[in-house]
């Protein structure tokens, strides 16, 4: 139960942390902000006009504004990146807090989308009441121009309600595009919608210069509720001034009423301008076009790009963003490193699998169309290349896979690729880290999938074979599909092959096995692959193991 407890706190529980952080700081601002204008003497006259109306609209804009400006800090990957490689960030937990940078704005967007649905609402009845509920009394606390004024004349007469009707379709077409279906059958439409963001938050600073929404400025002399020497009902008149007489209150001027000053943009400037120096920033350093040495094409439609830039640093475990004008001038995709740069070897290298219209008009830039003749074994070829930014690298959770003692990491498909850096720099012999051991399973449907580092694989474990540390690479090879099954047939991949099982993995026992040769152990699991295996694993490591064994679960997940 303890281990199940420990494990449990150190895969979720700095998530679950900042959760509750997150929706106490939306919790009170909505309380703090209802209770304000419910019970504000400033709000009297409002409140008595519009009702409950006012509260929930004003409550609801505090928590849009809070997370209007927290939505866009996780989307600063260069400064999350800077932060992960300083000091300031010597914890795991803490780097682990950060992978989960994607996760946060994805909550962030939803409670925008929410509560501007409970803001556009409440708002809603306010232009209801502001027409019905008329005040002849404070003509300067009307936002109607008469009694009874068509409620949507006064949205599409004022500056908050055009606004309001501008932002609301802008936010409707980012949540129906960031749809799971519409990313991946048509990313292009996600990309183009979410770059909308731009113009949300110019006509977000501006929504409230209308002044919709005014408040009392005198109450000193003017305490609300007080007799007015014009009252406009006689009756009422007799029944206030009874009042008066009991609260020795008489109004010694009348309401003064002053709309408020925009306070959006106190939220939301400060993460703007981070946001805006950052894409600065990237841009500066992505101008210029990188060399493409090679392009290598592979089994089962993988394209290889090894590239060369100009003082171009990275770590296994981070990725790039890359730019290719010649197929689309606005279209970024990220990419995970599969080969770093080294003091001997200054190029550096990506895997892209053919899927999508992006891909695949890029490919058709790279290579020519693919002969019939092509066999399994990579084919290089030579030519012109197109014009290609690249903007990064960017930190990902991969990059701790040397900062435990054990780590596991499993791959399905082309999710090898932030695993392969990690081969390659143990290849080149990098030093300077704690991983005493690495266990490696790869899923794949076909059994050419693993002819894409086949050579790496084979090389590595001579390596370490050669070095007497057998024990160090533990490697498992799974092939799910048996349709058509083949061998690797070949002489230098017999390693491999004498690796490689039928079937899926049975993680339960893998676990337990890992458990039990590392007791009393913080293992590090590193997963990218399809969901199925990550929830399945993820479940795994948050419960009890043998030995004492603690999992801290990571997922590569791109931002």
């Amino acid at each position: 139960m303890a281990v199940a407890l420990r494990s449990w706190v150190a895969n979720e529980g700095g998530k679950h942390l900042v959760l509750m952080l997150w929706l106490g700081a939306n919790t009170w601002l909505f309380l703090r902000t209802y209770l304000l204008y419910s019970t504000g003497q400033q709000y009297h006259y409002l409140y008595n006009m519009l009702g409950l109306g006012l509260c929930v609209s004003r409550a609801s804009a505090s928590v849009l504004n809070l997370n209007c400006s927290l939505v866009l800090l996780p989307m600063c990957r260069s400064l999350l990146t800077f932060i992960r490689g300083t000091h300031m960030v010597s914890s795991k937990k803490t780097r682990r807090l950060l992978d989960k940078s994607k996760t946060f704005h994805i909550a962030c967007g939803v409670a925008v989308c929410l509560f501007s649905v409970v803001h556009v609402s409440a708002h809603l009845v306010n232009v209801i009441n502001f027409s019905s509920s008329y005040s002849d009394d404070f003509p300067a606390l009307n936002l109607a121009r008469y009694r009874g004024e068509d409620p949507k004349r006064i949205i599409l007469t004022t500056i908050p309600g055009v606004t309001g009707v501008l932002l609301v379709l802008i936010l409707l077409l980012m949540f129906i595009s960031s749809s799971h279906c519409i990313r991946v059958t048509n990313y292009e439409i996600f990309w183009y919608t979410h770059n909308l963001f731009i113009v949300f938050y110019i006509i977000l600073m501006v929504h409230m210069v209308g002044g919709a929404l005014k408040y009392q400025t005198n109450i000193e002399t003017h305490p609300p509720g007080c007799l007015r020497a014009n009252h406009s009902s006689p009756e009422q008149q007799d029944e206030d001034l009874v009042q008066a007489e009991d609260e020795g209150s008489r109004c010694r001027e009348d309401a003064h009423f002053e709309p408020h000053s925009p306070q959006t943009w106190l939220w939301v400037s400060g993460p703007l301008c981070l946001y805006c120096v950052e894409r600065l920033y990237r841009y500066v350093q992505s101008s210029d076009p990188v060399d493409i040495v090679t392009v290598i094409r592979h089994p089962c439609n993988v394209i290889e790009l090894r590239m060369l830039k100009k003082n171009f640093k990275a770590q296994p475990g981070q990725y790039v963003v890359l730019n290719c004008p010649g197929v689309s001038s606005f279209e970024n995709h990220p990419f995970t490193l599969t080969k770093c740069p080294t003091v001997n070897k200054e190029t550096f290298g990506i895997h892209l699998r053919v899927v999508g219209d992006w891909t695949e008009r890029f490919t058709q830039l790279l290579l020519p169309p693919p002969r019939t003749d092509v066999e399994i074994l990579p084919v290089v070829q030579q030519r012109s290349y197109p014009k290609v930014y690249v903007d990064g690298p960017f930190g990902g959770p991969s990059e701790d896979v040397f900062n435990y003692d054990v780590s596991l990491c499993v791959a399905g498909g082309i999710g090898v690729t932030p695993f392969a850096c990690v081969l390659h720099a143990l290849l080149d012999g990098w030093r300077g880290f704690r991983l005493q051991r690495l266990y490696f399973v790869w899923v794949c449907r076909e059994i050419q999938s693993f002819y894409w580092f086949a050579e790496l694989l084979s090389a590595l474990h001579q390596k370490l074979w050669q070095e007497n540390r057998p024990d160090y690479f533990n490697l498992k090879l799974y092939v799910s599909c048996t349709n058509s099954l083949q061998s690797m047939s070949e002489e230098r991949y017999h390693l491999l092959a004498s690796r490689l099982q039928v079937g899926r993995p049975r993680w339960k026992l893998l676990l337990d096995e890992i458990g039990k040769s590392n007791k009393q152990n913080r293992v590090g699991v590193f997963c990218c692959g399809p969901k199925g295996i990550s929830r399945t694993l993820h479940r795994l490591c948050n419960s009890a193991r043998s030995g004492g064994t603690t999992f801290e679960f990571n997922k590569e997940s791109f931002s």
